[in-house]
């Protein structure tokens, strides 16, 4: 029995929609989850983001567990309580640091050993301790068991290696999370691009068993195209009766090819990093908000976009609050970006509720991606 129900509601093809149902609130599926590392989805409130439409948010365990701290997360009431955000949060297991942050990090099989980016505090990180951390200290709705992401490209024995590794400490993870009613755990396959060590992967995750799976060690490098070949084959070695989760994707062309392959949730900090640069993504394609031309378009950012970033304010207006480094600039723009990305999983999931999600990527192409949304 899975803690958190999934029920899929329509097909299209590889595409699903559907619901995973947690006590916080129901998860609609596809489903993009806006990254707020560090408690704060970066340069909105949590009003703002819950109006976009976001059902979950997703939490970084390292940034955390460097500062406020997980001990003194737990003493504050939690994630949820701390950043005042009542609906779901995952929460990554720090894994991803182990090849973002290899500098200043040593990997055993026991554990990663981080010196602290702020201070140069050493920090062990063991697959109990990030469970811990995001379960107990944190308080996440579902937590990632610890795993390594090994860096792109990588030689067939260095995936095995980090896929092994990343197996034998999701059995760990599993054992100290243990039965709960209330929180979910998922597992990650790994495997770099290589199939055999993916379908090994999943095989020894199913053993073990958990409440969702992720898709791990993309977004790294590899590039669009041969991350599209690792979605042909990846999302259908998991079950198809729970929740598949591409982490760290991405553009909004990566969602929709990788939703067409079967998968249901994303995470990604484009949206409010490219906002904080003056771009903004539209229907029509990318936009960067500095270039000249838009000194004097008096025309909204995208109408077709329920936000009030999106069509309340002119591109004439947002590229002079670029143009002079204005805060408010940052703002509208991720609110913006953040908003697009909601109606895009949103628009995809009435594609494929409605049996026309071939057709939705079809015209997504012509209208986003040949507009430089590649």
């Amino acid at each position: 029995m899975m803690t958190f129900p999934f029920d899929i509601a329509a097909t299209d093809g590889r595409a699903r929609t559907g619901v995973l149902k947690t006590p916080r609130g129901d998860i609609r599926t596809p489903a993009f989850m806006p990254v707020g590392t560090a408690a704060t989805v970066k340069a909105l409130t949590v009003d703002q983001v819950r109006d976009t439409g976001a059902d979950i948010l997703l939490g970084n365990t390292y940034h955390l567990m460097l500062r406020p701290g997980p001990e003194r997360m737990e003493r504050l009431g939690g994630l949820h309580r701390f950043m005042r955000w009542d609906r779901p949060i995952l929460t990554d297991s720090g894994g991803f640091q182990v090849m973002s942050l290899s500098s200043i990090s040593k990997l055993t099989e026991e554990a990663v050993t981080f010196s602290s980016h702020v201070d140069g505090s050493k920090h062990v990180l063991t697959p109990e301790r990030s469970i811990e951390i995001q379960a107990d200290r944190l308080g996440s709705d579902i937590v990632m068991q610890l795993d390594e992401c090994v860096a792109w490209p990588a030689e067939e024995s260095r995936a095995r290696e980090g896929m092994e590794l990343s197996a034998r400490w999701a059995k760990r993870s599993k054992a100290a999370f243990g039965a709960r009613d209330a929180q979910a755990l998922f597992g990650i396959q790994q495997g770099s691009t290589f199939e055999h060590l993916r379908r090994e992967s999943s095989d020894r995750l199913q053993e073990i068993g958990f409440d969702g799976y992720a898709i791990g060690g993309l977004a790294v490098g590899e590039g669009h195209a041969a991350m599209c070949e690792v979605l042909d084959y990846a999302p259908e070695m998991l079950p198809a009766d729970r929740p598949r989760y591409l982490m760290g994707v991405g553009k909004p062309v990566d969602l929709v090819e990788a939703v067409w392959r079967g998968v249901d949730m994303f995470d990604c900090v484009l949206p409010t990093r490219a906002g904080r640069h003056g771009q903004a993504w539209t229907w029509a394609g990318p936009i960067n908000l500095k270039n000249a031309r838009f000194a004097e378009d008096q025309d909204p950012l995208d109408p077709e976009v329920p936000c009030p970033a999106s069509r309340d304010y002119s591109k004439a207006y947002l590229h002079h609050l670029v143009r002079t480094d204005e805060i408010l600039g940052k703002v509208l723009l991720s609110w913006h970006n953040i908003a697009f990305f909601q109606a895009l999983t949103a628009a995809m999931r009435a594609a494929i509720a409605e049996g026309r999600f071939e057709a939705f990527r079809r015209d997504f192409h012509a209208r986003h991606v040949s507009n430089g949304g590649g």
